[in-house]
């Protein structure tokens, strides 16, 4: 498992900083970036929530590209971009999907910034949202994901990837697709490239492995067991699979550590001072693929915790790209 030189942090200066205040600091700078505008949505599926946004890849067709900076269309203008700015089947199609432990508030909005940074480094880029959990009672904090609702957008979303994506985005090349997520979209891809070992019978099982270059999963709750152990994001993963009740039948089909191996190039990228999804879940995730015969990358970024992976402002999200890059060109 390689350590990565540290990376500037784009919320400055922050060694020494106690680890909440740090990564507060973090967070708002993730955040702090106005949302972009797609080039294109398309549905695939008939709720509000099941659409995927699509953006061009800008700059000479590779990940080095730049795009202009102030070029995002305005909310309701028509697609831009779209056969005009590379070559169609040119550029890898990268599928992001959003983190937020599964729940209401946080959908895709807040990873538009890094749907359109990797797009000016020369992929095209699939932004896809899908059902998160319900609005809590009155002095309550959300749900995190809805059984199987959660699921089953995903699964629909990657079935029907292919035929929007030729539609919608002629310049991908749906031939060179890497799946990434952070946090929740973290276990998202890493479970959506798993469909094929699901348990027989699972509703989301596939026939064969999807085509696939590879997963780069940010920051992923990718061991259920370990995450409930340390009370990620509020017991995030447990509220998923319907509470106590659920958890011990549902978790077979929904925990990437019991899903190995896939046969599918996979790397964890994880910084060493994430206190929302600490190191030791990636690193559990990594050991687990390793007992089953297929070690999975893990990148640990010194000085980073969990938001500079999607933040275009941060050093850290630059190595993300080169790690996507890796796997898709």
């Amino acid at each position: 498992m390689p350590d990565a030189a540290a990376p500037r942090d784009a919320a400055g200066d922050l060694a020494g900083r106690d680890p909440v205040a740090r990564d507060a600091a973090e967070e708002a700078s993730a955040f702090s970036h106005a949302p972009v505008e797609p080039d294109g949505t398309a549905a695939y599926g008939d709720h509000p929530d099941q659409v995927i946004d699509f953006y061009a890849p800008r700059g000479p067709g590779g990940p080095g590209g730049t795009r202009g900076t102030g070029d995002a269309a305005p909310a309701g203008s028509a697609p831009r971009g779209l056969g005009g700015s590379a070559p169609a089947g040119s550029a890898p199609l990268v599928v992001v999907l959003h983190g937020g432990a599964w729940r209401a508030p946080y959908d895709r909005r807040h990873v538009t910034p890094f749907a359109d940074f990797l797009a000016r480094r020369g992929f095209a880029v699939a932004n896809v949202e899908y059902r998160r959990g319900a609005e809590g009672p009155a002095g309550e904090p959300p749900v995190a994901g809805r059984w199987p609702d959660t699921f089953d957008d995903v699964a629909a979303a990657l079935d029907a990837l292919p035929a929007l994506a030729e539609r919608t985005l002629p310049q991908a090349d749906t031939r060179r697709t890497v799946l990434t997520g952070h946090s929740a979209g973290g276990h998202l891809a890493l479970w959506a490239a798993a469909r094929h070992v699901l348990p027989a019978g699972s509703p989301w099982r596939t026939d064969g492995p999807a085509p696939l270059r590879g997963v780069v999963a940010l920051a992923p709750i990718a061991d259920f067991e370990t995450a409930g152990k340390l009370g990620v994001c509020g017991g995030a993963a447990l509220q998923l699979l319907g509470g106590e009740e659920h958890f011990a039948e549902r978790r077979p089909h929904a925990d990437p550590a019991l899903l190995l191996p896939t046969g599918i190039a996979t790397t964890v990228v994880q910084g060493r001072t994430d206190v929302v999804v600490p190191q030791a879940v990636a690193e559990a995730y990594a050991d687990a693929a390793t007992r089953a015969g297929e070690p999975a990358g893990l990148t640990l970024l010194e000085d980073v915790g969990h938001f500079p992976l999607i933040d275009p402002a941060a050093d850290a999200c630059a190595v993300v790209a080169e790690e996507i890059a890796q796997l898709a060109w």
